[in-house]
């Protein structure tokens, strides 16, 4: 990880320490001032932990023009970003999907739709619906291995990350703890539970929050719908395409709505909000990242509307290269940082518990 950025998150979160006006503003502060002395494990899980609400920002006394020159998100948001980048196997791939993070989607998402049409130009498997352009066996093929590759990155950089922050051995109590916490968004209803400061600087607001877990709980919906369209395919031997009623559509379609909601709603709060006080080397590829998320959902819902007319195959590939890019893409993208908070917030019981 780069030492400048450490050395900047210590500098700041030593006066932090010593002022402790915020100390009630989000989980952070307790944390932070239990410590004496920051090392880069401390830092490291300090800005895992930290949801950018940027409460403590406005809130400070200390902010430029006075010389102390505090910004604590953007510090803590650089370091968090160095340390996904850091963590991330392999690493080269995250530090490019940075830099060049909607050109990196776009090109994914159409070469993969360019491969999936050329199944099509080939001719008919003789399938129905999806099946009549991509085959079962082909589509169980190539994402399978993209959506299992994601899980051995992932589960490879959080055991790095866990080795940083000097983790101790994990307790179901820490795990349950952890998950109440993500479920709810705590830590974007900030301090006192008045929301986030991330659109203006005096304005506290859920929407940030609503909008992250509208993406969170589609999401979930989406991967719900999928599984059981798999189990109904393997063992009740009823593949798809399903109907309006079917428990696959009945949880995927909602699904698609929040996410397609969730994610207009965080790309208008990012292009909204102050850059300087998050990783502004960090925000194409964030962005790149909603994006994608949106054409995954925004696809699929289309997908289901078109699904028997002639553009269908078009639109499928589309969809099929949207979340073919999403999965292989996730270790490097934003969506890992869902998984990096769920550790620091197992991290974070485990204080508590120790407290």
């Amino acid at each position: 990880m780069q030492t400048d950025l450490l050395q900047e998150a210590r500098r700041q979160s030593e006066i932090c320490n010593a002022c402790r006006y915020c100390e009630g503003y989000c989980s952070v502060f307790p944390a932070l001032h239990e410590e004496r002395f920051f090392t880069d494990a401390n830092l490291t899980q300090l800005a895992n932990l930290c949801h950018n609400c940027r409460g403590c920002y406005y809130a400070c006394q200390y902010t430029a023009p006075h010389e102390f020159d505090l910004n604590l998100p953007k510090a803590l948001a650089e370091v968090r970003q160095d340390s996904w980048e850091s963590f991330a196997w392999p690493a080269p791939l995250a530090r490019w999907f940075q830099k060049s993070g909607v050109m990196i989607a776009l090109a994914t998402i159409l070469g993969f739709a360019v491969h999936f049409l050329a199944f099509r130009a080939l001719g008919s498997s003789g399938g129905e619906g999806f099946y009549a352009v991509l085959p079962h066996s082909a589509m169980v093929a190539i994402f399978l291995p993209a959506f299992l590759f994601p899980l051995l990155s992932i589960a490879v950089s959080l055991r790095r990350y866990w080795q940083a922050t000097d983790g101790a051995r994990v307790t179901v109590t820490n795990v349950v703890d952890a998950f109440s916490s993500a479920a709810k968004m705590k830590n974007l209803a900030g301090g006192h539970g008045d929301g986030c400061n991330f659109e203006d600087e005096d304005r506290f607001s859920h929407t940030r929050r609503l909008s992250h877990q509208a993406v969170m709980y589609g999401f979930l919906l989406c991967f719900a719908s999928t599984s059981v369209g798999t189990l109904m395919h393997y063992l009740l031997d009823l593949p798809a395409p399903y109907s309006l009623w079917s428990l696959p559509k009945l949880l995927g379609i909602p699904g698609g709505i929040l996410m397609v909601a969730g994610t207009v709603v965080l790309a208008t709060l990012k292009l909204k909000a102050d850059k300087n006080l998050g990783a502004p080397s960090a925000w194409g590829g964030e962005m790149a990242f909603v994006l994608l998320l949106f054409l995954v959902a925004f696809s699929g819902l289309l997908l289901y509307a078109f699904g028997n007319t002639a553009v269908m195959p078009a639109m499928l590939a589309i969809h099929l290269g949207s979340v073919l890019s999403f999965f292989l893409l996730t270790p490097y993208t934003k969506m890992a940082h869902g998984f990096y908070r769920l550790a620091a917030l197992v991290r974070d019981a485990q204080r508590k518990a120790a407290g």
